[in-house]
């Protein structure tokens, strides 16, 4: 009985100081589920006083958000979440904790559904029963393959290239396509900026930890802040043109997808797994991914 008990303990790849990170991630979901809430709320309002923003949020309605009671404890919400995030990220590895923000969709989709008193169909009920599902297959599975090896410098530098492309790839489509572009866009587009800020966090949380504060750690320090600027305002203009459990729904679905991708093949928090792990990643992966695009087109307020 004892030797099974051994062998199941060495199957489990996080430490018990490791899970920690686990409920930490959870409360920060909660935070980010209501602060979605409260920040939608705030650019509506916005919206309907001031005008639309298709052609994206301009500097003038940015700075009349902050004048808006809703968007600005929203903000202070979304500045927790991340502090909680951060925090799990100290704890355990990047693919374990990062995916857990989905909780955040099904707190999003019930207070989003109270506040419009619009009823979800089972279409859409199904597309976030297929986002969170897939994510908790992959945390699962990550869980018991995951692990946390040490950053080097030339990981760190392919990440930060990585990141520059992207930067250069966003703002450009931006820029030319502005007049065009809709909510997926702008949720595709931070959820990828959102997943670098991750991943970046940990590295520089990880450098902290380690002693080893260099120039090149305020390098990411920079990057992160530019990402995180970036991303903000893409969620901003995701909220004037989508609802905000979609919103949610994108972030925490792509986001955790390219920091997961990041820490697999970059940072090898993967490196251990067996070949089955890969399998269950992919399809897992795939489902949450799906469940995003099937909310996209059924929710009741994407459509028409």
């Amino acid at each position: 009985m004892s030797s099974n008990l051994t062998d199941l303990t060495q199957q489990v790849s996080l430490t018990p100081y490791q899970a920690l990170g686990i409920p930490i991630a959870l409360v920060g979901a909660v935070f980010l589920s209501v602060g979605a809430q409260l920040q939608h709320r705030g650019v509506s309002k916005v919206e309907k006083i001031h005008g639309g923003a298709s052609k994206g949020l301009g500097l003038r309605q940015i700075l009349r958000l902050v004048g808006r009671p809703s968007w600005v404890i929203g903000t202070l919400m979304l500045g927790l979440a991340v502090a909680f995030q951060l925090t799990s990220l100290s704890f355990a590895p990047l693919i374990v904790v990062q995916p857990l923000g989905a909780v955040a969709l099904v707190v999003t989709a019930v207070l989003n559904s109270r506040a419009t008193r619009q009823r979800l169909d089972m279409q859409s009920k199904r597309a976030i029963l297929l986002c969170v599902g897939g994510v908790a297959l992959f945390v699962t599975v990550a869980a018991f393959t995951a692990v946390e090896p040490r950053i080097t410098t030339g990981q760190l530098v392919t990440v930060l290239i990585i990141l520059a492309v992207v930067l250069t790839i966003l703002l450009t489509a931006f820029t030319i396509l502005r007049r065009r572009i809709r909510a997926l866009f702008y949720i595709i587009a931070a959820g990828f900026l959102y997943g670098f800020v991750a991943t970046l966090a940990k590295v520089v949380i990880n450098r902290i930890e380690s002693h080893s504060f260099d120039a090149l750690t305020v390098v990411c320090i920079v990057f992160l802040l530019g990402a995180s600027g970036l991303g903000g305002y893409f969620v901003q203009n995701a909220y004037a043109s989508g609802p905000p459990d979609l919103v949610i729904a994108g972030l925490t679905v792509v986001d955790p997808m390219v920091a997961v991708g990041i820490g697999v093949l970059v940072l090898g928090e993967a490196s251990q797994a067996p070949w089955w792990a890969g399998i269950f990643y992919v399809i897992a992966g795939a489902i949450a991914v799906l469940g995003v695009f099937q909310l996209a087109k059924y929710h009741p307020q994407s459509r028409g």
